[in-house]
């Protein structure tokens, strides 16, 4: 994972949207009052809170010290712990592993896996959803030609996230073990908060980009990059995120 520092406040008060649209991936998991359910990138702890109505027992994990604290905070009951979502160490100890808006931060994907096949009884389950093929495209092009423009594209990076096709995941998960019950890429236009709100979601969701930029490069190449973006996804006040999703469900056979 890119060195990110997260306010956990900012995302809060923000970027809230992130847990209210991962609630629909709970249909999905389908939890079950007395199951153990691991939710790996829990953030500040909103949907592990949702998964724990359902009666089933709730563990947390996180890469961000401030979100884990954030969220033992909020929801005292549950168990959050600050750990490295490729490194897990559980043993065959949990029905379900679930996961929202995590897995496209995570370079060692096959770390990852490994570590949730483990995590995981015989028969458990595995539902995520994170970026897919295309997700946020409109925003990297838009910040790669804003640095071509200012004569910054050798020092800014684009391609730290992992946005994968449902048949690159699918081969991965097979590869380690599991077996795909369903996959679905789609469209989904995210708004964004307030009239700041691209420029809010650079600064929280692609600071990697400018860590070899000074604070001034780093401000001209987003002020141009929002520049580039606003006719097409600023509309009425309102700014909208190209997102593209990647929903997951598969078993541990």
């Amino acid at each position: 994972m890119p060195e990110i520092h997260w306010d956990s406040q900012l995302y809060n008060e923000q970027h809230r949207f992130v847990s209210n649209y991962g609630a629909d991936v709970l249909q999905w998991l389908d939890a079950k009052a007395g199951e153990h359910i691991l939710d790996v990138g829990c953030g500040t702890g909103d949907l592990a809170a949702k998964i724990q109505e359902a009666g089933a027992t709730v563990s947390g994990v996180d890469a961000s010290a401030d979100m884990v604290e954030l969220a033992k905070r909020e929801y005292p009951t549950i168990q959050f712990e600050q750990k490295d979502a490729a490194a897990l160490d559980y043993n065959r100890e949990f029905d379900a592993v679930f996961s929202n808006a995590t897995f496209h931060w995570i370079e060692n994907q096959r770390g990852l896996l490994r570590g949730i096949y483990k995590s995981l009884k015989h028969g458990g389950r595995l539902v995520a959803e994170f970026g897919g093929k295309g997700n946020i495209k409109s925003i990297i092009d838009a910040i790669e030609t804003a640095a071509k423009q200012l004569g910054l594209e050798h020092r800014v990076i684009s391609n730290f996230w992992f946005f994968p096709s449902i048949s690159h995941y699918a081969t991965l998960l097979e590869a380690s073990g599991f077996e795909t019950e369903q996959m679905w890429l789609f469209d989904r236009p995210t708004q964004l908060v307030g009239e700041d709100g691209m420029q809010k979601w650079i600064n929280q969701f692609a600071q990697h980009a400018f860590v070899n930029l000074n604070e001034e490069e780093a401000t001209a190449v987003t002020s141009l990059a929002i520049e580039i973006l606003k006719p097409t996804y600023f509309k009425d006040g309102q700014w909208t995120a190209d997102y593209r999703r990647l929903r997951i469900k598969a078993i541990k056979k």
